[in-house]
């Protein structure tokens, strides 16, 4: 053995000299929820019977609160599906605990795990040792909010429901009035078939009542309206229309409280120092289930940012995305991280040095949903992001073309969110001139590379620079 061997030190030796994992959270407790009985685990210093389990009844739940507070735990960590959460996670809260909800996803392909009990207990040693991160919910003014949304939301899609009903009933007595008309529901849709479940069966009479904004002639609608107006669907069709009024007004109710609820929340603009910015669209009027109160007006007195001015986005599709994301930008570092969470980023796989996928990763996100159809929305937009959208449609086709763009809004979005503002439409040709001086430069150095130089007239060079 030489010199140099007998100095070489024992990689052996000097890995069996290196600590464990650190633990971060000493007083962390683990939680696994079910829908009858929730399991929770303690480290095994602080109680003789460290790992329980309580009912899912709120005495329950302030009792297994108390238990936790007697152990001197401060952070709590769950593992849940569907929304047998909540209760727990808003009892937890308020007891001034720190709670987080971990993704099932990425603790569910750890080996040996079988039980509830042991379920917990891996949850409690891996949130000590810091490896869990928390779902992100907001704060809890606007999860009162979200939940108000969602709840419209979900009336507006049961409303629509019966307006499928209701074209169902009249395709059954061969009344083709979606034929001549795009919406059954509007003016003229409504007020003709609330004359036939009145006993109208003339079509002409019924061809009258069309609005003069409606395309088709009278005589062609009168043709659309001769069918057979048989007993039973004539009963289904008004049994349609009055659930569809029912869920209508419900959904007028749940817009009151919404306007309600949002003169409660804290203003981040003055809006007699600071009015609000003058629209930049050409329709103000509430287009389709849009609420008719000023909904622009309060999220800009919310938010302190016009976020309508971005090109795609309205009223509702903000007030979706705020109630998704909340006020405060603090709990995403920066629009990477933004636009990952909202799954509208690369998800890159790497195997052997090799990029196996690229396409983003599937989620499950309102905000997200509202930045796709904001992107959609731009396909004929005469501004620089429908510019975008059309170059990128072209090149890659529209539905990579849609993730690309509602990408694009959402940084645009984060850089208003974090730093306020304004947005001003750089023009359509805008992304076409920095595509052109991205294409340029490249060549420049490319031909440099091979011992070429490329010289552009100065006159070009104006208009490329």
């Amino acid at each position: 053995m030489t010199k140099d061997n007998k100095k070489r030190p024992n990689p052996i030796k000097k890995q069996s000299k290196r600590k464990s994992f650190t633990i971060i959270h000493p007083n962390a407790a683990g939680i696994d929820v079910g829908s009858e009985e929730h399991w929770v685990a303690v480290p095994e210093d602080r109680d003789e019977q460290p790992v329980r389990s309580f009912k899912c009844f709120t005495a329950d739940l302030n009792a297994m609160a108390d238990w936790l507070k007697s152990c001197h735990i401060q952070t709590v960590v769950m593992e849940s599906t569907g929304v047998y959460w909540i209760p727990l996670y808003q009892i937890l809260e308020k007891q001034g605990f720190e709670v987080k909800l971990v993704n099932a996803r990425h603790v569910k392909n750890v080996p040996g795990r079988k039980t509830d009990v042991s379920d917990c207990q891996w949850l409690q040693r891996l949130h000590s040792y810091g490896l869990l991160s928390g779902s992100f919910r907001p704060e809890d003014s606007i999860c009162v909010l979200r939940s108000f949304w969602r709840h419209r939301d979900n009336l507006i899609r049961y409303a629509s429901s019966h307006v499928q009903h209701m074209q169902k009933a009249l395709i059954e007595m061969n009344i083709q009035l979606h034929k001549v008309m795009s919406d059954i529901t509007g003016l003229t849709g409504m007020r003709i078939i609330k004359a036939i479940l009145a006993g109208e069966r003339d079509p002409m009479k019924l061809a009258q009542m069309r609005d003069p904004r409606i395309k088709s002639s009278v005589e062609q609608i009168a043709k659309a309206l001769e069918g057979d107006y048989r007993q039973e669907h004539l009963f289904a069709l008004k049994q349609a229309v009055e659930l569809y009024d029912v869920y209508h007004q419900k959904i007028e109710t749940c817009n009151h409280e919404i306007e309600q609820y949002l003169t409660q929340l804290d203003s981040k603009a003055d809006l007699k120092t600071n009015p609000l910015p003058k629209s930049t669209k050409s329709n103000k009027r509430p287009k389709g289930n849009a609420p008719h109160f000023d909904l622009r007006t309060h999220l800009y007195r919310i938010s302190g940012v016009d976020f309508t001015q971005i090109d795609g986005l309205d009223a509702v599709s903000v007030h979706t995305i705020l109630s998704e994301v909340g006020i405060s930008h603090t709990a995403f570092p920066s629009e990477k991280h933004f636009c990952s969470w909202l799954g509208l980023s690369p998800n890159n796989r790497i195997t052997g040095g090799r990029i196996k996928s690229s396409k983003t990763k599937k989620v499950i996100n309102r905000a997200s949903a509202a930045f796709r159809i904001a992107a959609q929305s731009l396909t004929h937009s005469l501004s620089a992001l429908g510019g975008y959208y059309r170059r990128m449609s072209a090149r890659l086709g529209a539905p990579e073309a849609i993730t690309a763009t509602a990408h694009k809004l959402a940084r645009i979005f984060y850089h208003l969110w974090k730093n306020g503002g304004n947005y001003h439409d750089p023009g359509p040709l805008y992304y076409e001139e920095k595509y052109k001086e991205h294409v340029i430069n490249n060549m420049i150095k490319k031909a440099k590379q091979l011992g070429f130089q490329i010289t552009i007239d100065p006159i070009e060079q104006l208009q490329v620079s």
